[in-house]
């Protein structure tokens, strides 16, 4: 089986210390297209992507309404038994309760 493990290169680990005189480099790797990890205290706390990838990542996220509505196009309610009323049926529309703010 082909693995991209071993194909793609490691992304390269700054320390947040050493990133800060090493930006130059970061951002020359990252122009490249390539992510640069930086860790803290020996944990990954973040990771340095291009623009154009960080636009991909955004753009290819779909929203929780969308992705809903996608699931119940794809399994229909009266297809797993449920009576076609049943989803709609579970949202309470009452005002809801008073609270003093």
């Amino acid at each position: 089986m082909y693995n991209l493990m071993y194909t793609s290169p490691m992304p390269k680990v700054y320390s947040v210390a050493s990133a800060r005189s090493h930006l130059p480099e970061i951002l020359d790797a990252v122009e490249a297209g390539n992510d640069v990890h930086l860790s803290r205290r020996g944990r990954l706390v973040a990771v340095v992507v291009s623009t154009d990838q960080y636009d991909a990542y955004r753009s290819s996220r779909r929203t929780f309404a969308a992705a809903y509505r996608g699931f119940l196009e794809a399994y229909p309610a009266g297809d797993v038994g449920l009576d076609p009323g049943f989803v709609s049926s579970l949202r309470d529309r009452g005002r809801g309760r008073r609270v003093r703010l």
